[in-house]
């Protein structure tokens, strides 16, 4: 199952690359965190390793470590405004709870 971005989150991810001025995508994780278990990471990437696996989402690649990859397969990333506060947001099919502050979840 593929990972996809909306158009909000594309046009972000192309908005912030373009500014940092190199990088190839969007690198997406997960690590174990917080009091659910598991936490999201999202870092740029400047480089593809041999054992991840890569989607092409509205114009913008994302990779995925192969460790990550179950935990997140079917993921749509979202960017949302809320009031003052913006931020990424995971619709995740494979999350069964996550924490009281959304900081963790678990599968």
């Amino acid at each position: 199952m593929a990972i996809q971005l909306t158009e909000r989150a594309a046009h972000r991810v192309q908005q912030s690359l373009d500014k940092r001025g190199s990088g190839i995508g969007l690198r997406l994780g997960v690590r174990t965190a917080g009091c659910s278990g598991l936490a999201y990471t999202m870092e740029f990437a400047d480089h593809k390793n041999p054992e991840d696996a890569s989607f092409e989402s509205r114009g913008v690649t994302l990779i995925v470590d192969a460790k990550s990859l179950p935990y997140l397969a079917g993921t749509e990333l979202d960017f949302v405004r809320e009031g003052l506060n913006e931020g990424f947001k995971f619709q995740n099919p494979n999350s069964k709870a996550e924490c009281g502050c959304g900081e963790s979840f678990t599968v």
